[in-house]
């Protein structure tokens, strides 16, 4: 078991209804999270719930120094690690509910792109409510979000209610198609233009 493997596996046991996974994303979904990052210009990248780093290694990868990249943790110890793993991002150890007052202290007006690795099946409704509101508050009128979820997740009712909220909070949502090769396999939802 790899290092990140075993820490992820420690905090998820810990506080699974924050972790939500019991181990790091793969590579695969990483690069499917992340198609929406765009190749030019100077966006405002949001990380939510980055957790080791698959996504955030991708973001870097597709940002290649350009714009601004904010990684939001809540597990202190997974913020740490992140910080020291990756010296160019913006890490905040915070809460993602408390995102527009983390883009506006660093002068940020909007994000551009908005890629969540949140467990949000295991949160409770008012939960998902909050972030969900955060997030689009957060976001320009033409700006992407990216989540996933996991296939065996589908039929759990909080599941279920997280896509009606996001079809209640965007104009345009796209699952993607499935990833099997991520441990447990997940499916990506591309949502576009956040309604106010």
């Amino acid at each position: 078991m790899s290092n990140d493997s075993a820490l992820f596996l420690g905090q998820f046991l810990r506080a699974p209804s924050k972790i939500g996974a019991v181990a790091p994303s793969s590579r695969r979904l990483a690069a499917n999270v992340c198609a929406p990052i765009p190749e030019r210009g100077e966006p405002t990248v949001v990380e939510l719930g980055p957790g080791t780093g698959p996504f955030t290694a991708e973001i870097q990868q597709r940002l290649a120094g350009r714009g601004h990249h904010l990684a939001v943790e809540v597990n202190d110890l997974m913020a740490q690690l992140l910080a020291e793993r990756f010296p160019t991002v913006d890490v905040a150890h915070a809460d993602a509910a408390r995102l527009g007052e983390l883009l506006r202290e660093r002068g940020l007006r909007q994000a551009d792109v908005v890629v969540s690795g949140l467990p949000w099946a295991a949160f409770p409704e008012e939960t998902q409510r909050d972030l969900l509101r955060a997030v689009t508050s957060a976001m320009s009128p033409v700006a992407a979000f990216t989540t996933f979820s996991y296939v065996h997740a589908i039929p759990l009712s909080s599941a279920r209610r997280f896509r009606a909220l996001l079809a209640e909070r965007f104009e345009e949502v796209v699952p993607g198609r499935t990833v099997w090769r991520n441990p447990p396999p997940a499916f990506v939802f591309h949502a576009r233009r956040p309604r106010p």
